[in-house]
């Protein structure tokens, strides 16, 4: 499996996990890490390699999924990401979230030479486990462009809405 079929993700939980799943049935080398053992634990029964945390994971990764519950849960997971210097990554964050807090997360990202996408999805746990989702992608365009087969291994549609943030937007409309 070469390194651009290769993808992390941060956040295990009923999201993540169905992503994780989705993408290693797609034929995705998927890379995860979450706070919790018991998700470390039952998403390794699928095929997931676990990390042992984010540093670990981003110095694996190339594309990073986060799927956290909680700002602070992002904060501190773009400091992860910052501290493991890694070479640029492309982060797509797909939580739901204010556009401040993924503001400030991609200006420390970018800072750091990453590429940060805002990503959230139109669906539930349920719809996200049988790929029934809408990835509202937005930022930079060539990025989400590369990305087609990534998104297209986890979800039914995905959408280029433009500038950074432009995905949240269409989250809270929606």
């Amino acid at each position: 499996m070469t390194a651009q079929r290769t993808v992390g993700i941060i956040g295990l939980g009923i999201m993540g996990g169905a992503f994780a799943q989705n993408l290693v049935a797609a034929g995705w080398r998927v890379i995860g890490h979450d706070i919790d053992p018991r998700r470390r634990r039952a998403l390794a029964k699928s095929g997931i390699e676990i990390a042992g945390n984010a540093k670990d994971l981003v110095a694996r990764a190339p594309i990073i999924i986060t799927s956290l519950p909680s700002p602070r849960a992002l904060r501190d997971t773009v400091k992860a990401i910052v501290a493991a210097r890694a070479p640029a990554r492309i982060v797509v964050e797909a939580s739901t979230f204010t556009l401040d807090d993924k503001i400030a997360a991609e200006r420390a990202l970018r800072a750091a030479g990453h590429v940060m996408l805002d990503c959230p999805v139109s669906g539930t746990g349920a719809q996200a486990q049988v790929k029934d989702i809408i990835i509202y992608a937005s930022g930079d365009t060539r990025t989400i462009r590369r990305l087609r087969s990534l998104f297209a291994g986890m979800s039914r549609a995905h959408h280029d809405l433009g500038r950074f943030g432009n995905g949240s937007r269409m989250k809270y409309v929606a």
